[in-house]
């Protein structure tokens, strides 16, 4: 029985009444592929902090080379040992210019996992607001199905009395 219903409602009735969406289960799944989405772009991001943490490290050593390169340059030293710090820090730059490409091949997976994030958060926000409209009107029909349990109760009480009223005075 739907409490939008004219029938008359027990206080049993109204007791076993709650409000049940019928989309429960999508708004479960699509829930789950949202809380999966997100774990997943946690996990790109945490690729990407590595890789940027990683090149800096590298640029890092990098800028050693060169200072110490150019210690040995004021110093004076064999030209092997000139082409042995050219060839470091080339070497070092190609490395470098190689976990920038990979970092921007994590970063457009990231943008594109955000994306599924966002798209999953909306399409899961539509079913939520869905429900809560739902569970609004059920505690609308809810409300007015008491008023009317408590209208026919008074009603119903009033009409009792003025009957026994009118029997004993007859």
């Amino acid at each position: 029985m739907y409490p939008g219903n004219h029938e008359k409602l027990t206080s049993e009735d109204r007791k076993v009444k709650r409000f049940q969406y019928r989309l429960e289960t999508v708004l479960a799944y699509k829930t789950q592929v949202l809380d999966n989405l997100k774990t997943e772009h946690a996990t790109i991001m945490q690729k990407v902090n590595r890789k940027e943490d990683e090149i800096r490290g590298l640029n890092r050593k990098l800028a050693g080379y060169e200072n110490e390169f150019d210690q040995v340059k004021e110093q004076g030293t064999s030209i092997e040992h000139y082409r042995l710090f050219d060839m470091c820090i080339g070497r070092m730059e190609e490395i470098i210019d190689t976990e920038k490409e990979r970092l921007l091949v994590l970063q457009k997976q990231e943008d594109a996992k955000k994306e599924e994030v966002i798209s999953a958060k909306v399409d899961t926000s539509r079913y939520e607001k869905l429900r809560e409209k739902k569970a609004f009107e059920y505690q609308k029909a809810v409300a007015r199905a008491d008023e009317l349990f408590v209208e026919e109760f008074v009603s119903g009480t009033a009409l009792r009395q003025r009957q026994a009223y009118q029997r004993q005075h007859r």
